[in-house]
């Protein structure tokens, strides 16, 4: 087991996710996503180390806009279909984050890898 040199938010959508989520598609009744259905859902950013709540807050302040944006290309790659004003509020009511101030790599046979992402093509979900 390692300890990396990161700490980590979690990232989960929340009810008003799933009902922009289920506007984008024309579907009703048992055919809408819900809350059930994504329950597991969650991206891992792996973030610099913090030592202090202030501190988790103070890099999510600057960096929410691009986590939001993922997070809606993940759903819909097209920008025009997301909502219109993306800004902390929308943040905070699409997006529930938890943090965790320590990450280890429990995995002992295979080293750590990292990539670019290019910045045209959103993560799948």
């Amino acid at each position: 087991m390692k300890l990396v040199n990161r700490s980590s938010l979690s990232i989960k959508p929340t009810q008003a996710f799933v009902d922009w989520v289920n506007l984008l598609e024309a579907t009703e009744g048992e055919d809408d996503l819900t809350m059930a259905d994504i329950e597991h859902e969650s991206t891992v950013y792996l973030i610099p180390e913090m030592d202090s709540e202030e501190a988790v807050k103070a890099y999510i302040d600057e960096r929410y806009i691009d986590i939001l944006e993922n997070e809606l290309s993940a759903w819909e790659e097209d920008s025009r279909m997301w909502p219109d004003t993306l800004d902390r509020a929308l943040f905070d009511r699409f997006i529930v984050v938890d943090h965790s101030f320590l990450v280890l790599d429990i995995e002992d046979e295979t080293d750590l890898e990292s990539s670019e992402l290019d910045e045209e093509e959103p993560l799948e979900e």
